[in-house]
């Protein structure tokens, strides 16, 4: 499965669309999890636009981007909190995270099972993570020029019985993102007015959904496959890196 490339990511939002995006989607995803004292919160896949909404409250804000994808340093100008990991082996301890924020991650996913395994088991008992991904009902789903138009997208049905079958409990869901997939300026102006429209009007042709899960303890802990290669992870990288290769990180980043 081909992913969005790292510089493709930053690139989306650091444009006008990108960014009427970050202002509509961080809202809902503060509304999920309204307080977050004292906990650590990790971000997988491509978050770091998101997670600042959880600083000053979280005890730790973390941010995990998958090898094939690459690396950004973040946040920008203070000490680097990103690591470059496996999806499906990330470096950190069991039951080490209270919250977990999927974004870019599921639907490009080579082994989305060995993902939801290894979220599960960083977890803590009481531990939840947020999934978003791209409607497959949706129109952005099927425009390639944005991220939310590349891998697998889901209907609700699917990401909820993908969720169970992996020893969640689905919590909560909601869809959002009826703006349309178009940088134009009438549009970007228009933005609280698509939103408000399209989740009375089409609420079933959304852009994303966002569901919740909690870990489920009793489910017992998942069978892990044993491995003998080597964890790669950077906890301070250059502006912009990928495994085995360096990029140039020239170019605005997002907040």
């Amino acid at each position: 499965m081909l992913r969005p490339d790292i510089i493709d990511l930053r690139e989306f939002y650091a444009n006008p669309l990108g960014r009427a995006v970050r202002r509509l989607l961080r809202p809902k995803l503060r509304a999920f999890w309204p307080n977050v004292q004292g906990m650590t919160v990790l971000g997988l896949g491509y978050a770091t636009p998101y997670l600042r909404i959880f600083e000053g409250e979280a005890e730790r804000v973390i941010a995990a981007m998958p090898g094939p994808q690459g690396v950004v340093r973040w946040p920008r100008g203070l000490p680097g909190r990103v690591m470059l990991v496996d999806e499906d082996d990330l470096p950190l301890p069991d039951a080490s995270v209270d919250r977990l924020l999927l974004m870019h991650a599921l639907e490009n996913s080579e082994n989305v099972r060995a993902l939801l395994r290894e979220v599960w088991r960083v977890l803590t008992p009481q531990g939840r993570l947020l999934a978003v991904v791209p409607n497959r009902r949706g129109l952005w789903a099927h425009i390639e020029a944005t991220p939310f138009g590349q891998g697998h997208p889901y209907t609700p049905p699917q990401l909820t019985r993908l969720m169970r079958d992996a020893m969640f409990s689905p919590t909560q869901s909601q869809a959002a993102l009826w703006l349309p997939p178009s940088d134009r300026a009438f549009v970007i102006r228009a933005v609280n007015a698509w939103e408000k429209t399209g989740e009375i009007l089409w609420n079933r042709f959304s852009g994303v959904l966002l569901v919740e899960a909690e870990k489920q303890v009793y489910a017992g802990v998942p069978a892990r496959a044993v491995k003998a290669k080597q964890r790669a992870f950077v906890l301070n990288p250059s502006p912009s890196a990928r495994l085995g290769t360096q990029r140039d990180g020239s170019g605005p980043a997002p907040a």
